[in-house]
């Protein structure tokens, strides 16, 4: 199942958006009705809801999850661990009522987009975390990261993971290098090119194919896009939109090139060295998905603590190691690198783990799609995609 970018239907984002707008003013929750009591110092619990496969578990034993092992051990904290987001909006769904009603979750610590991310900081429906008790989140979080334009500061989210937004494409079956955006819509290529059909994860590359700054992007540069992306439908350019469904389209030779995620290519790259991904010269986006302490929590002092234990650099490389996305933890890398393994220690050299700076000058975080702007765009990419 997809972490990303599963297929979603108008009304499921469409809900979402009329919730987060000014449709229900009575779902924004005010600072000083967010926290709950904090029954860490007495109940050594945690409850923490994650997508499948996104942390590391034991070769022998599926079960047990090396690096959260560790931390109860260290700490004494018992963790509940669930993989039951395996979406975004579905997960809203399960969990706004509550939220809305400022009851409790049931859960400490989730994990969600950035996009996702941004609609619970507005709703005021998670805390800000105490940076004071996060020493390792304070001193090891990439630079890169700590500034989203929703969450100024990442008062109220750390990182989990982080990735690229980018091509991938086959170079040995395509005959030729790509470089730009622009490149997709080559006529040797007509047929042959999938975009990702989530709006959220789709437009950023696109409008930066068309050299805007989407740190700050318009309404008429989103219908620009639009327009764009229409025409190459007609024109039969575009072979289809998709989930992560073209990991196989790519890996079969259906498809030669396509938009994609950074830690799936590094996949497909262990079972065909002919695949590339590429960050575009007009640049890719940079996303995370983010740690975030729902209103309410009864351990958020437990919570705090397992979000620092991540971005301790040696925790960090372990999870990295595993998960082979980007890691939101820079000092992670000289661990790796040191690791005897010359499988593992190969990790620290991979750019799309760990970035190099030519890279980083091309990778930006986009501005999120507000409250008031995301029916409208949302009816119009879907209308597009064929949602």
């Amino acid at each position: 199942m997809s972490r990303r970018s599963l297929l979603r239907a108008l009304g499921a984002g469409a809900a979402g958006a009329t919730l987060a707008g000014c449709g229900v003013p009575a779902a924004f929750v005010e600072p000083g009705d967010r926290a709950g009591h904090d029954s860490s110092a007495t109940d050594p619990t945690l409850h923490f809801a994650n997508w499948p496969l996104y942390i590391d578990t034991d070769d022998e034993d599926e079960s047990e999850r090396p690096t959260l092992d560790a931390f109860s051990k260290r700490t004494g904290i018992s963790v509940t661990y669930t993989e039951e987001i395996n979406d975004n909006d579905e997960f809203f769904g399960k969990i706004s009522p509550a939220l809305m009603n400022h009851q409790q979750t049931g859960r400490d610590l989730i994990v969600i987009s950035d996009w996702m991310a941004a609609r619970f900081v507005r709703l005021g429906w998670v805390q800000e975390m105490d940076r004071a008790k996060q020493p390792n989140v304070a001193k090891y979080l990439d630079p890169q990261l700590r500034t989203p334009a929703f969450d100024e500061g990442r008062r109220h989210s750390v990182p989990w993971q982080s990735g690229i937004t980018g091509i991938a494409y086959n170079r040995k079956k395509l005959g030729r290098e790509i470089r730009s955006t622009g490149d997709l819509w080559a006529d040797d290529l007509r047929g042959r090119v999938t975009l990702l059909s989530g709006l959220d994860e789709s437009f950023a590359l696109l409008m930066q194919g068309n050299g805007v700054d989407i740190t700050r992007w318009t309404a008429d540069d989103f219908h620009t896009m639009c327009e764009q992306v229409e025409k190459r439908v007609r024109s039969k350019h575009i072979r289809r939109f998709t989930g992560n469904d073209y990991i196989k389209d790519l890996a079969t030779g259906d498809v030669l090139a396509c938009q994609a995620y950074s830690g799936d290519v590094i996949q497909l790259q262990a079972d065909n060295p002919d695949i590339e991904f590429v960050v575009p010269e007009e640049g890719a986006e940079l996303w995370a998905e983010s740690l975030m302490i729902p209103n309410l929590a009864r351990h958020k002092r437990n919570a705090e603590k397992l979000v620092d234990h991540y971005y301790k650099p040696e925790v960090a490389a372990e999870l990295a190691a595993w998960v082979n996305y980007v890691c939101p933890v820079p000092a992670a890398r000289d661990v790796l690198a040191s690791a005897k393994d010359e499988e593992t220690a190969a990790l620290a050299e991979d750019p799309l783990i760990f970035p190099d700076d030519a890279m980083r000058e091309r990778l930006a975080i986009a501005r999120d799609i507000t409250s008031e702007e995301r029916m409208d765009f949302a009816k119009k990419w879907n209308g597009i995609v064929g949602l």
